[in-house]
C-alpha cells in the first residue's frame, strides 16, 4: 500500500510540475514565430542564401526581431524554411513592417516572393529542450 501511495505522490508531483512549467512559459510566451517555407530552384539557391545573408543585417537592427534561422531540406534539397522570431505578430505587422529597416530587407528577399508556398505566425504552446552539458 506505501508503494502504491508513493507512486502516486512522485506521479502527481511529476505532473503537476510539467502543468506549472507548461502554464508558466504559455503565460510569459509573446513571441510569434513567423514561418516562410520557400522552393527554391538548384540555379537560385546560391542567391537566395547570399540574400538572406544579407537581409540578416535589417533583422539584427530591428528592435521587434528576436532572431532568426534559415533551415534547408536534406531530403528535398529545394526546401527552404525561414524561421523568424518576433516580439509578437503585432510588432511584426505594424512595428518592423512600417520601421526604416523593412524596405532594404524586403528589396533582398524580393526577388523570391514568388516562391514562398506559406507565410504564417504560429505561437509556441509546449517546448522541450535538453540541457546542454
Amino acid at each position: 500500500m506505501k508503494v502504491i501511495i508513493l507512486n502516486l505522490l512522485l506521479l502527481f508531483f511529476v505532473t503537476n510540475h510539467a502543468i506549472c512549467q507548461t502554464n508558466k512559459d504559455m503565460d510569459n510566451n509573446t513571441i510569434s514565430t513567423e514561418i516562410i517555407r520557400y522552393k527554391i530552384s538548384q540555379t537560385d539557391r546560391d542567391k537566395f542564401i547570399s540574400a538572406y545573408t544579407e537581409a540578416q543585417k535589417h533583422l539584427q537592427a530591428s528592435e521587434y526581431c528576436l532572431g532568426y534561422e534559415l533551415i534547408h531540406g536534406e531530403e528535398e534539397p529545394e526546401n527552404f524554411i525561414v524561421i523568424i522570431y518576433w516580439t509578437s505578430t503585432n510588432d511584426h505587422l505594424a512595428g518592423f513592417r512600417k520601421s526604416p529597416v523593412f524596405g532594404p530587407f524586403f528589396n533582398l528577399v524580393k526577388p523570391f516572393y514568388n516562391n514562398i508556398q506559406e507565410m504564417k505566425h504560429y505561437n509556441t504552446l509546449l517546448k522541450w529542450e535538453k540541457e546542454k552539458k
